[in-house]
């Protein structure tokens, strides 16, 4: 870091704790579970009688099934997030929690065309962050800049 450019806690670039979400990706995947369920109901309230009583209870349950497989993956997707506290940094992707202190954190990738960016950590390996995704736009790009810029200053 340049000399005199320290910065205090009370200039960083966010009030600490800050979340990231991936609203695009909320938007969609909720509106495309509201469209495949009207979709269904559309569908079944159309069929006759008859054709409703030749669907066996196996075949309804397994459509229940995959119903709700669709509602988990949208939701492990939804719930993707970063969040940066003063001590460390906070990666939800899915199911899985990663919570890492800062002096881990060696650097934040963004390459062009990503749809997301990857975190280098000084154990040599690499975790993506699905909380920010390039669907969103420059509000993406200001994210990890954002990050990067709270890596420098807490680590």
């Amino acid at each position: 870091m340049p000399a005199g450019s320290d910065r205090t806690g009370s200039e960083l670039p966010v009030k600490l704790p800050h979340t990231w979400r991936p609203l695009g990706a909320r938007v969609m995947g909720w509106f495309l579970v509201a469209a495949l369920a009207v979709m269904c109901t559309m569908v079944w309230v159309g069929f006759s009688a008859e054709i409703k009583a030749q669907v066996t209870m196996f075949e309804r349950l397994t459509f229940g099934a995959l119903g709700i497989g669709i509602v988990v993956c949208v939701h492990a997707v939804t719930r993707s997030r970063v969040v940066a506290r003063e001590d460390g940094l906070t990666v939800v992707n899915g199911f899985k929690r990663r919570d890492l202190e800062w002096a881990e954190v060696l650097a934040i990738n963004f390459p062009r065309g990503a749809p997301w960016p990857n975190i280098d950590l000084a154990s040599g390996h690499n975790i993506s962050v699905l909380g920010i995704q390039a669907s969103d736009g420059g509000s993406s790009k200001k994210a990890v800049r954002t990050l990067r810029t709270l890596a420098e200053e807490l680590s």
